[in-house]
């Protein structure tokens, strides 16, 4: 494994800025220009690319009203028909090659999560730079080993997934030819807690397959993607919408595009903060040193007087001897007269 991934000539992976994909998913509400305006959205809000979802409601699921195919547990789409839910959200075919041109004019990289055998093929045709293997998908190995086998990246969402099913994973996309693989942490819930999110799982997971790590995040506000790129998060992943007010099976839990560009902002900040060890000063502290502690006489001395605790302070600004040095000038004589607010050196202390 190696610990970046290239997309297009994007590189991914530590000492590189977190690559953000803005997740259409169903926010178009079956409207071509709706999905073109979140496209342009997502790059006004400094996305590095936006992703799709290829499937159709035939090739997902089966169209059945068995109690097995009806949706419940507390969820939003609680009591819904699994085919009746992927009718309404899904992306039609053929906007995507025209959505991923929209994408390339515009600087973006466009790639999508491919359900089925045939929609890696149709991706393919597209020439996307990149597939995702989505958290639900992440136990069918077949469609792994697929879209492994393009010799594209490989993005992989690990939510629900226990250990032993990530490193099968992970094994059967190495063992069908995968180069470039990456993980992303995911609470498959919608949305999810910010107290499920256990972000700690991060740097476990680039620690146990020595890959790039991100996070696709299905949390409320900005806070849980930036908190993930402090521990290591090379990849944010985040559903954009126009406004949640237009509905749909994904707006509860989208960002808006002022949401969105809130939270690029702020991962690039907190990347900027990230620095490097460090324990000498930076350039904006050298200034600040002036100020540090120091020693001062503080009474007006006669040469040959005791210097004491009443007449020697340690005090702010840093031009007389380090502070260490109090306990040993205690006790000596001034050399000379020596006014207050004098710097104390050695210089000013009897030999």
């Amino acid at each position: 494994m190696t610990d970046y991934i290239e997309i297009g000539k994007r590189r991914i992976g530590q000492g590189s800025r977190a690559y953000c994909i803005a997740e259409l998913s169903a926010n178009h509400n079956q409207d071509f220009s709706q999905a073109v305006r979140i496209i342009e959205a997502a790059k006004d809000a400094g996305a590095d690319a936006v992703k799709l979802q290829t499937y159709t409601a035939d090739t997902i699921t089966l169209r059945s009203d068995k109690e097995c195919f009806r949706i419940a547990g507390g969820t939003l789409w609680d009591g819904r028909s699994l085919h009746d839910l992927y009718q309404e959200a899904f992306t039609p075919w053929e906007w995507q090659p025209k959505l991923k041109e929209i994408a390339d004019e515009l600087g973006m990289q466009l790639f999508s999560s491919a359900f089925d055998d045939s929609a890696v093929d149709f991706l393919e045709q597209m020439n996307v730079p990149a597939h995702k293997v989505a958290s639900f998908e992440l136990v069918d190995i077949g469609l792994i080993q697929k879209m492994a086998r393009t010799g594209k990246p490989l993005i992989m969402s690990t939510g629900m997934a226990s250990v032993d099913e990530i490193s099968e994973a992970v094994e059967a996309a190495r063992g069908a030819g995968a180069t470039q693989i990456a993980l992303l942490k995911c609470t498959s819930a919608y949305p999810a807690p910010p107290e499920e999110a256990n972000l700690l799982t991060i740097p476990e997971l680039a620690r146990r397959f020595s890959c790039p790590v991100g996070l696709s995040d299905h949390t409320m506000g900005i806070a849980v993607p930036v908190v993930a790129v402090a521990l290591g998060a090379c990849i944010i992943e985040k559903h954009l919408c126009l406004q949640r007010a237009d509905g749909g099976p994904d707006g509860a839990f989208s960002l808006e595009p002022a949401e969105f560009k809130a939270m690029v902002e702020a991962v690039r900040t907190a990347e900027k903060a990230l620095g490097a060890v460090q324990f000498t000063s930076g350039p904006r502290e050298a200034n600040s040193r002036k100020f540090r502690r120091s020693l001062f006489v503080v009474e007006d001395i006669k040469k040959g007087e005791l210097f004491t605790k009443q007449n020697v302070r340690s005090i702010r600004p840093a031009d007389g001897l380090h502070p260490r040095h109090f306990q040993e000038v205690l006790g000596k004589r001034s050399a000379c007269d020596v006014e207050r607010g004098t710097p104390l050196s050695w210089a000013l202390v009897a030999r």
